[in-house]
């Protein structure tokens, strides 16, 4: 498995360290799969793009006069966007499957546009929203300028009046931002953000924020940084009477006027919402076949000039009782679908290629740990709490476990048995850290616990704590995790009392915040572009418990959580260190000192990791590509340009 993950790896990097990769159709030195702003590209091809052209639908509409020519519709600048296999065709349906509106990320993922993207590896950043940027030498001033002439869906010119309007009455509107996001302040105070003209805008800092460019790569999607403001102000108490707010509010069935607000901002839940995706929303989102249709004023374009998307419509078939994404893939009814895929479907799946007239990509996934195992730092048992917090009892538990064992039983053998650690080839990738502490040695772990002087047992053979009671631990995890009984087996074997409590999703992610959790298990994900969302590293996602007190204590400035202590009070340290520091060599060596820290005390125990995602494409289905890294941060499979898919006839 490492062979071909590394390979992929391998061939990402050397594309990379050359620069570019030439593509097919006589563009010159440019990547495949990227953007480009249209002044860039005609310099890096010495080509000219004068002509555009569009999806016949819409040249229809503009021959009856209901839509003006593409060329009215386009910015000055378009973004293009260089295929991965050849200039596209336009027409067809990508059906697809969803499980409602709490598969919300699907949707999002393909559509989503950010001011700024990263590039389709996460090691850059690009333009996109932004045209072009500048940053302050002391990292505390970034000015953007939009691409001028995009427009949203209805026709109306995106602004920096769009800007201001999300940043003053969204952003610093207590009741629709009760917190404001981390990433948006610097010394405790939010950014400010200020109007240059109409297309330019300035956004200052309080402190050096020299990581603002990747977080906006991550966090910075939806609408971020711009809000439809002709559209929504009917919904904000600023632009329109108390009175007639309120009805709006009482007509939707609702409480108050944010959530009103919420919903008509949300693209999924409203089908009215003006947007800047390659795709809209035309049906409710509660509806058995949910589709989203071409946005006529989409502003990016293939190296012929033809503006995407390609493809007409996407649809979200509502997955019933006893439905599953494999089931719907076999019997030939997904285009291209990677939501809803387990790497235990991968035999099945590629039994069925012929039936279903599809082939099995696999792109290697930014998941260090697929999962691990996280023992609460701040479980409240006392005594329980002590032992969690010995570095020896963790170690322990990471020697009994066999992680070959679990790759080749649960894994087909195509995951890498390693510590929860970053994935080899990533920036900060520590092979010490994977390796440490992660081959199967059972008698080294009993010796651990016998020295931490948990030698009593109890009649049934188990381990005693220090005050007398039988050392007993509760694992609660959501989702199918069948590896969890040869977990609890491992741990048995070395006296420890295991009980495993699966839970619904929704309910472990609130005991998990709320520290209630013994041990949670969840993935240790995101490991590309680390530095854009560290929140594994951290203890600041919700669904990974082992410090979630501390985390919580950490974001809230202090206000809520628990103050932590020792070796986790100095990844925090480290962390602001980080924020702050606009020289990349010194803030790489604060980082470093993160990744030690978790080397030492193996906070996260993984099992197996870098495991490919499975993504199932029709046959005709094309310009996607094999191989291509997967992971939450760079918004996979946005990273892969689905406005450039298209169906091959």
């Amino acid at each position: 498995m490492r062979n071909w993950y590394v390979l992929v790896v391998l061939i990402l990097c050397i594309s990379m360290l050359l620069g570019v990769t030439k593509i097919g159709f006589g563009a010159g030195n440019i990547e495949v799969g990227e953007y480009y702003n249209l002044s860039d590209y005609e310099k890096l091809t010495g080509k000219k793009i004068t002509k555009f052209g569009e999806a016949p639908q819409l040249a229809e509409l503009v021959k009856q006069g209901k839509l003006p020519p593409v060329e009215q519709r386009l910015p000055k600048n378009p973004l293009v966007v260089t295929p991965y296999e050849e200039i596209g065709q336009y027409g067809g349906t990508w059906r697809r499957t969803w499980s409602g509106l709490s598969d919300s990320a699907g949707p999002y993922k393909i559509c989503s546009e950010h001011l700024v993207m990263f590039n389709k590896d996460g090691t850059k950043i690009i333009p996109n929203v932004a045209e072009n940027w500048k940053v302050s030498r002391d990292a505390k001033v970034y000015t953007f300028k939009l691409r001028e002439g995009i427009k949203w869906s209805d026709g109306t010119p995106l602004t920096t009046e769009d800007v201001m309007f999300w940043y003053e009455d969204i952003l610093l509107n207590k009741e629709l931002t009760p917190t404001v996001p981390t990433w948006l302040l610097a010394g405790g105070k939010p950014c400010k953000i200020e109007k240059i003209d109409t297309y330019s805008f300035r956004v200052t800092f309080e402190e050096p924020s020299p990581l603002f460019l990747i977080s906006i790569g991550k966090m910075g999607g939806g609408h971020t940084f711009f809000a439809p403001k002709h559209y929504l102000k009917q919904f904000h108490p600023k632009y329109i009477p108390k009175e007639k707010l309120d009805e709006f509010v009482k007509k939707e069935g609702l409480q108050n006027w944010y959530q009103l607000f919420s919903n008509k901002n949300d693209f999924l839940q409203n089908p009215e919402l003006p947007v800047i995706y390659p795709w809209r929303t035309t049906t409710p989102h509660t509806v058995t076949l949910q589709i989203m249709e071409r946005n006529p004023y989409y502003w990016k374009i293939d190296p012929a000039g033809n503006q995407l998307p390609y493809i007409d419509r996407i649809t979200h078939m509502l997955l019933q009782s006893g439905e599953t994404a494999v089931l719907k893939a076999i019997a030939g009814e997904v285009d291209m679908q990677e939501r809803g895929l387990a790497l235990a479907d991968y035999t099945l799946l590629m039994e069925n290629r012929v039936k279903g007239d599809y082939r099995v990509l696999r792109w290697p996934q930014g998941t260090g740990a697929s999962p691990a195992i996280m023992l609460n730092q701040n479980v409240k048992d006392p005594v329980l709490r002590k032992i969690f917090e010995d570095r020896r009892f963790r170690i322990a538990l990471s020697l009994a476990i066999n992680r070959e064992e679990i790759n080749q039983l649960f894994y087909l053998g195509l995951g890498e048995p390693r510590q929860a650690s970053i994935i080899s080839g990533a920036p900060f990738y520590d092979p010490e850290w994977e390796k440490a502490y992660a081959e199967y040695n059972p008698k080294k772990a009993n010796e651990y616990l016998d020295k931490m002087g948990l030698t009593k047992r109890d009649k049934d053979g188990f381990r005693l704590r220090p005050d007398g009671k039988t050392l007993a631990i509760t694992i609660e995890y959501s989702g199918d995790r069948p590896y969890m009984e040869v977990i609890k087996k491992y741990w048995e074997n070395i006296g420890i009392k295991v009980a495993l409590k699966p839970l619904e999703r929704s309910l472990y992610v609130t005991r998990a915040r709320a520290g209630e959790l013994e041990v949670g298990v969840w993935g240790f994900d995101r490991n590309v572009a680390i530095l854009s969302d560290p929140g594994h590293l951290l203890g600041t996602v919700a669904e990974a418990p082992w410090a979630p007190l501390y985390g919580t204590w950490y974001t809230t400035g202090g206000k809520g959580g628990e103050e932590p202590k020792g070796d986790i009070k100095k990844i925090y340290e480290f962390w602001d260190k980080v924020k702050v520091t606009g020289d990349e060599k010194q803030r790489n060596r604060y980082f470093k000192e993160i990744i030690n820290l978790h080397k030492k005390n193996i906070w996260m125990i993984g099992l197996v990791g870098e495991v490919p995602q499975l993504i199932v494409v029709k046959n005709n289905f094309r310009n996607i590509p094999d191989g291509l890294l997967w992971d939450d941060n760079i918004r996979s499979p946005k990273n892969a340009r689905p406005e450039q898919f298209f169906f091959k006839k």
